[in-house]
This record gives C-alpha cells, structure tokens and sequence, in this order.
C-alpha cells in the first residue's frame, strides 16, 4: 500500500471506528515528516474518544498504526487528534516550557520535569528557539526526564 492508499484507508478505519460509538464526523489525514496526521472534526463525544489521560485517543492512534503495519502500509507512524485535544494540550505545554525556560534563565538553576516521549519532543522543540538553554533526556521509560539548563552550564 503506497502513501496515498495508506492515508486513505487510515481514514476510511478512523471513520468506521467511530461509526462504531455512533460518531459520523469528517476524518481528514495528511502527510508530514513520515507521520500520517489524521484529524477528527468536534463531536458531542469527544469525552469518551479521548479518555482519561487520552488514553483512548492513544489506544485508538496505536490501532490504526498497527493495522498500517499488518497491511504493509508505506507509512505506519500515526499522530491521530480528536477536537484538537493534542494541539491544544501542546500549546499549553509549550507555555508552560517557556516559563520553565525563563525560570531557568533568571535563577541559573535547571528545571527537570517527567515527561512522555511526545511532551519531552515539544519542550525540546521550544528550548530549540534559545540560543542559551539546552535540553537533554535521561533516564528510562516512564521515569524518563527532560532537563532544561543553560547551555554554559
């Protein structure tokens, strides 16, 4: 299955998936950087979609990568975002890395916070935008940790 026949049916699986709880919403999907973003519109659902922790929105993301793969799909990675919980959630946590950064920045002291992969990505990619902080990981699995520091220390 090439990229586009890959995007199609990721789509087309999402909007029967949702079809299950009674949710016909549009299901749009593009390709960017090797990730298939796959959206869904607002439904008087969205509760139930995303879950508690998101963890049904990451459940359902991590199905639909998994059918990708067992149906040798060009792309497998999958970000799926339902009422742009997960766009929404990573402009208040690039926020909150800003203030982390400024925090940084006037006392000289490093900031460590424990964060999944797709949060530890965001703080890393707003740290990117001062020349004067770095970022590092350590740390495994779900005690994994970002670091903010300046970059002379």
């Amino acid at each position: 299955m090439n990229v586009e026949e890959s995007v199609v049916f990721a789509r087309q699986y999402v909007a029967d998936l949702l079809s299950f709880f009674g949710v016909n919403v549009e299901v749009t999907g593009v390709v960017q950087d090797d990730i298939l973003e796959l959206s869904v519109s607002s439904s008087e659902v969205n509760s139930l979609l995303i879950g508690r922790g998101a963890e049904t929105l990451r459940s359902l993301q991590f199905l639909v990568s998994t059918v990708l793969r067992n149906k040798d799909a060009a792309i497998t990675r999958v970000n799926l975002d339902i009422a742009d919980y997960k766009r929404q959630r990573a402009d208040r946590l690039a926020e909150k890395a800003r203030g982390w950064i400024e925090e940084v920045r006037k006392t000289g002291t490093s900031h460590v916070e424990t964060l999944n992969a797709a949060d530890r990505r965001i703080v890393h990619q707003v740290a990117a935008e001062y020349s004067d902080i770095r970022t590092f990981s350590e740390g495994d699995g779900v005690e994994r940790r970002i670091t903010i520091a300046q970059a002379s220390s």
